[in-house]
């Protein structure tokens, strides 16, 4: 008996020598095979990556959502949780300290001429509803999408979990529906615009004579100057990439994949934040950065010696258009969005 249970464990150990040899050998001769070390590295690196893949099986038609956590997944939220704030925090703080220094060394840029007391149409009434439409739109959305990015850490501690809560969920709200106005107001601005928005001659003399800004030279320019066509295409671009990345998260998965709305949502991110920084600059220059800029938009008028500093060609046209006294209106000084 002894004997025979000897050589039934005998060729156990021989059935599970063969089968280690024949599973060996093929990983063996892989190895023996294997000439490019790097391209081996990169085999494992692979390897570890499926291995940090959490996958299980689902019953339903979805079975994308069978997996819950995915490399890319990691990198994502290492975007959004750390990359997305110093790229926001660098642009729009930065873009903050960099106008306070340029306007404690600069100051406001006058009317050199003073208010002549007499004014000219800048930009119509309908000029105007669509751009304070969309300004205003713009400004709940840049606050509640700053909220998305930075609220847990800044505002949360200030104001508890609750109001947080109920601020996020009533921001949330906003920036969802507002965005159909903005992109309206974006498409408007497009078509009213263009025509005066293009590249030419004088934009280049107008940069290398520093625009009336950083000095105190003021180069002729149209209607709009190089500095507000800088302005009028990041809006175009800016606003219509954030448009249609948002409408990409706001309907998920259709005709997306998880990959494609995690690049949407880092293009809409990143293009957000450098959009409200620029903005800052676009209300500066329209507020305490140039005196009697404001009165374009805010009523719709400005001193023709404003216009004769800083859009004299466009001062001509007008005038050989509608004659030198279209208006005899006072100028009334308020606190000066340029165009």
């Amino acid at each position: 008996m002894a004997r025979l249970f000897t050589q039934v464990r005998f060729a156990v150990a021989a059935l599970a020598l063969a089968l280690a040899v024949m599973i060996g050998s093929p990983a063996g001769a892989q190895q023996s095979n294997s000439v490019n070390p790097t391209a081996s590295s990169v085999n494992e690196g692979q390897l570890l990556q499926e291995l940090q893949r959490l996958q299980g099986r689902v019953s339903i038609p979805d079975a994308k959502s069978g997996t819950l956590i995915q490399p890319a997944g990691r990198s994502w939220r290492e975007f959004h949780e750390v990359t997305l704030r110093w790229v926001g925090a660098i642009s729009v703080v930065g873009m903050l300290a960099a106008l306070v220094l340029f306007y404690l060394v600069r100051g406001m840029v006058k009317i050199e001429a003073g208010r002549s007391g007499r004014v000219i149409v800048r930009f119509t009434q309908v000029e105007r509803l669509v751009h304070w439409m969309t300004a205003a739109c713009f400004v709940i959305l840049a606050l509640s999408g700053l909220n998305i990015t930075f609220g847990k850490s800044l505002l949360l501690p200030l104001v508890g979990p609750e109001t947080f809560t109920g601020i996020s969920q009533w921001a949330k709200y906003a920036h969802n529906y507002l965005s159909f106005p903005f992109t309206i107001g974006v498409v408007l601005i497009f078509l009213m615009w263009i025509g005066g928005n293009i590249p030419n001659k004088v934009d280049g003399e107008w940069i290398k004579r520093g625009g009336g800004i950083v000095g105190d030279d003021h180069p002729p320019a149209y209607r709009f100057n190089a500095g507000q066509k800088l302005i009028y295409w990041i809006v175009v671009i800016g606003g219509g990439a954030v448009a249609i990345t948002g409408y990409l998260l706001m309907f998920p998965f259709y005709g997306t994949d998880i990959a494609s709305m995690q690049w949407a949502q880092i293009i809409h991110g990143v293009v957000g934040v450098l959009f409200v920084a620029a903005m800052l600059g676009h209300i500066y220059i329209g507020t305490i950065g140039m005196e009697g800029a404001f009165e374009a938009m805010g009523q719709g008028t400005v001193d023709t010696n404003w216009a004769k500093q800083h859009h004299s060609l466009w001062l001509k046209e007008e005038q050989a258009r509608t004659g030198p006294n279209q208006s005899q209106g006072q100028a009334h000084p308020t606190a000066t969005p340029a165009e």
